[in-house]
């Protein structure tokens, strides 16, 4: 079932979640693509790994973006197409997405926060064809996002992802919703595909193309992605279940931690973004959780919303750290099904298990 992407062909109806620091970058992104996805590099602190990120980590990580997004596309040979995720609340938002469309990245994806100014950014960039798309939590975030850039822009979204509670990693929901969710009482996400699809029916109509929805946040297989798309989505999202696979630039020992986490290893965090997460339950969640994490000694200014004078950790830090495999130290992020993860696979077998489950589920 291909889906088309403001004029590009996305031959399997199926995005990878973009996943920071370093669990999505260009080996797992273009793996994706070049099975026909869209695979999605994170922008968050991507160039933790340039020998001169401790003295320059704004240059690096634009530095390494560019050839990330350079990498995964050639990996993807043209099959499928190359995304960015762009959080919003980082300081680094606007440069990252004119560093991934002068690279030629093929769709920009932005959460925590409505990115109301992403086609003014996009603008800077002449040449650029790239599909802008928010990241939304229900039909109102999508009517306000497509009724400012009808405004201001004159075009609204190429395509939207809905991301409901059950989620990995930042979530648009309180931490009470996520909670609710997580003990089997959210909101319907069919409920909220309802929304969405109301929410951007009449730009359709008003700009003559589909706007396709894609639903993400706790989607467990093929078989379920299938129910939402007979409700009307173009597709789904998947992130945890990529993390267990050969290609994901996470190191082994955040795989291994994956593979070995059961349904109650996995909690609702607060981050310094602002914004509830969902993680396991790591040595460093029960030490903040303790009021026993030592407050950050260093801070490289990555969140806008962050104060390293009261956040009670850094999270670029605990990010790396889980990306390393350091259990003691890292804030290892991870959807709700993350319990389920049993095996490590390959992107293709993922992809190919995912559309079987798909097809077969009439």
């Amino acid at each position: 079932m291909a889906v088309t992407i403001r004029g590009k062909l996305l031959p399997l109806p199926i995005l990878q979640g973009g996943m920071g620091v370093g669990i999505s970058l260009d080996r797992l992104a273009g793996a994706v693509a070049a099975c026909g996805g869209m695979g999605t590099i994170s922008t968050a602190v991507g160039g933790f790994l340039e020998p001169d990120f401790a003295r320059d980590p704004r240059g690096a990580n634009l530095r390494a973006l560019e050839r990330q997004v350079k990498q995964a596309k050639a990996a993807a040979k043209g099959a499928g197409l190359v995304a960015i995720n762009a959080m919003v609340a980082t300081t680094q938002y606007a440069d990252s997405v004119r560093t991934a469309l002068r690279a030629g990245v093929d769709a920009v994806v932005c959460g925590a926060g409505l990115p109301r100014d992403l086609p003014g950014i996009a603008a800077e960039v002449p040449g650029s064809d790239a599909a802008l798309a928010p990241i939304v939590s229900g039909g109102r975030a999508a009517a306000l996002i497509c009724k400012l850039w009808d405004r201001r822009y004159g075009r609204v979204p190429d395509f939207v992802v809905l991301e409901g509670p059950l989620a990995g990693g930042h979530l648009g929901f309180s931490r009470e919703e996520a909670r609710e969710a997580q003990a089997g009482h959210p909101k319907p996400l069919s409920n909220l595909l309802r929304e969405v699809l109301e929410a951007v029916a009449p730009f359709q109509e008003k700009y003559g193309h589909d706007i396709p929805v894609f639903v993400a946040g706790g989607v467990k297989d093929g078989a379920e992605m299938r129910q939402y798309t007979d409700q009307g989505a173009a597709g789904a999202q998947f992130a945890t279940r990529f993390i267990a696979t050969e290609e994901c630039d996470a190191c082994d020992g955040y795989k291994q931690r994956l593979l070995e986490a059961r349904p109650e290893d996995i909690t609702i965090v607060q981050s310094p973004v602002g914004m509830p997460g969902r993680a396991l339950r790591s040595p460093l969640i029960r030490r903040v959780e303790a009021g026993a994490q030592p407050k950050p000694e260093r801070c490289i200014k990555c969140l806008v919303p962050c104060d390293y004078k009261t956040t009670p950790y850094c999270i670029s830090r605990a990010l790396i750290d889980a990306r390393n495999g350091d259990w003691e130290n890292g804030l290892f992020f991870c959807g709700t099904n993350a319990g389920e993860v049993s095996r490590l696979s390959t992107v293709r077998e993922q992809m190919d298990q995912i559309m079987d489950e798909w097809r077969n589920a009439r």
